[in-house]
């Protein structure tokens, strides 16, 4: 995981945060690349956020949020309204009179609104709480039910498996220029990453150099972009003939395999994807022959 910090004086729960998501450098980490304390002024509003998160099939908002105070028990979280531990209304730092519920939605819906404005709509946002108890013995009751938005408390390891989940759903959607444009219109240029590195963590190609244009990494975008190229002409020079490309919905595009890790549910359904096709195929031969054979 890249890790972006424009603000590094931030709150505690940021702060721990930031923590975990440095630890994520190994090859069974989730990979992306996370800005933390950016912002986005959208609709005469200004909405800033904890920390946004891009992965090669989500972005997700994260809302850092500490309580003021250690408590144990139940942490109810209604849909609307305030947050309660049994009877008691529960506050946070920060004072902020608004759940982190309610700061979550609105900062969510901006980022989804503001892609969509720009051509982004179709690419998945996800939304999510984090809740820094201090020391305290707590469990989250969501009283509500939606796949775009999770309420969890303080846990690396809970965050961590989060990630690695939205990371097996379906197939890669963020491309590198995609998140390359994303951080010129969020204002944030000088953290972007260099073209190799967003493809090293899982976002797709080609690159558009022009995106990197004017950041402190256009001198390694370009030297990317010379490389590839005389990659392809050394490619085209070698004669291999015709080469037909895959189509999106091939079980390797589908599926992709990753050399840093063995995932057996992949493979499955590689495998599965394969033998429907061929199946496919054989019927639609035995569909033909007996339709010509009925005609003769």
């Amino acid at each position: 995981m890249l890790v972006r910090v424009q603000n590094a004086a931030g709150t505690h729960a940021e702060k721990v945060l930031i923590d975990w998501l440095r630890t994520w450098k190994g090859a069974t980490d989730p990979k992306g690349v996370a800005t933390v304390n950016c912002s986005l002024f959208h609709n005469n509003q200004l909405h800033p956020f904890d920390a946004v998160v891009w992965t090669p099939t989500s972005c997700v908002v994260i809302e850092a949020e500490a309580l003021s105070e250690k408590l144990d028990g139940e942490l109810e979280v209604p849909v609307n309204g305030p947050w309660r531990v049994g009877d008691r209304i529960i506050s946070f730092e920060g004072g902020d009179k608004r759940t982190p519920l309610d700061k979550s939605r609105d900062h969510t819906f901006a980022l989804q609104n503001w892609l969509a404005e720009r051509g982004l709509g179709q690419r998945v946002i996800h939304g999510i709480v984090l809740v820094v108890p201090p020391g305290s013995n707590l469990r989250v009751k969501q009283l509500w039910s939606d796949p775009s938005f999770h309420v969890m408390l303080g846990d690396e390891r809970a965050l961590r498996d989060h990630f690695t989940s939205l990371l097996s759903r379906g197939r890669p959607q963020w491309s590198a220029n995609d998140v390359a444009w994303a951080f010129r219109g969020l204002g944030i240029l000088p953290y972007l990453p260099a073209p190799q590195d967003l493809i090293n963590e899982g976002f797709l190609g080609p690159i558009d150099v022009s995106l990197w244009h004017g950041g402190p990494q256009q001198a390694q975008a370009e030297a990317y972009a010379e490389e590839q190229a005389r990659l392809e002409r050394e490619q085209a020079s070698a004669g291999r003939g015709l080469r037909i490309p895959e189509p999106w919905f091939s079980p390797r595009k589908l599926y992709p395999r990753r050399s840093d890790r063995v995932e057996v549910g992949r493979g499955f359904m590689r495998i599965m994807l394969t033998l429907g096709f061929i199946v496919a195929f054989l019927w639609a031969v035995w569909f033909f022959l007996a339709l010509t054979w009925s005609t003769l």
